[in-house]
C-alpha cells in the first residue's frame, strides 16, 4: 500500500462557478468572513482572487479609497467629528489667508495680477459704460 499523502492540486480562477464566486462575495460584504479568511476557508490559491470578485460581482464602490469610505470614519464621535471638521476649516482659513497675501504681493512687487478677470473682459464682450 501507498502511504497517503496530501496532494496538492493548483485550480484556476475557470473551476469556481459562478454561483461560489456569488456566495463567496456575498459573505465577505455581510462581514461575515474578510476575504483573506475566505481564501484560507474554501482553499482559494490566488492572492487578489477574491478582491477580483468583490471589484467585479459586488454590490460596494472601489472607486473611492479607503481613507474616504464611511466604514473608517464610523468609529469617530459627534465631538471628534466637530473638533476635526473646525481645525480643517482654520487650516483652509490660513490657506486662503497665505494666498491672498501672495497675490498681493506678486500684484505690488512684481506687476503680476493673478486676480480673476470680470467674465466680459475674458470673453472680449464690450464693457458697460457707467451712466
Amino acid at each position: 500500500m501507498k502511504p497517503s499523502s496530501a496532494i496538492s492540486v493548483k485550480r484556476t480562477q475557470r473551476d469556481y462557478t459562478l454561483g461560489f464566486k456569488l456566495a463567496v462575495v456575498s459573505q465577505v460584504e455581510k462581514g461575515e468572513l474578510t476575504y483573506k479568511q475566505a481564501q484560507e476557508h474554501y482553499g482559494i490559491q490566488g492572492r487578489s482572487t477574491v478582491l477580483t470578485w468583490l471589484r467585479k460581482h459586488g454590490r460596494l464602490d472601489w472607486t473611492l479609497p479607503t481613507e474616504h469610505s464611511l466604514m473608517s470614519k464610523s468609529k469617530e464621535t459627534r465631538a471628534q467629528k466637530i473638533k476635526r471638521l473646525e481645525k480643517q476649516v482654520s487650516n483652509l482659513e490660513m490657506k486662503n489667508m497665505i494666498y491672498g497675501d501672495m497675490v498681493e504681493l506678486l500684484k505690488n512687487e512684481y506687476g503680476i495680477d493673478l486676480e480673476k478677470k470680470y467674465l466680459a473682459e475674458r470673453s472680449g464682450l464690450p464693457k458697460k459704460k457707467a451712466r
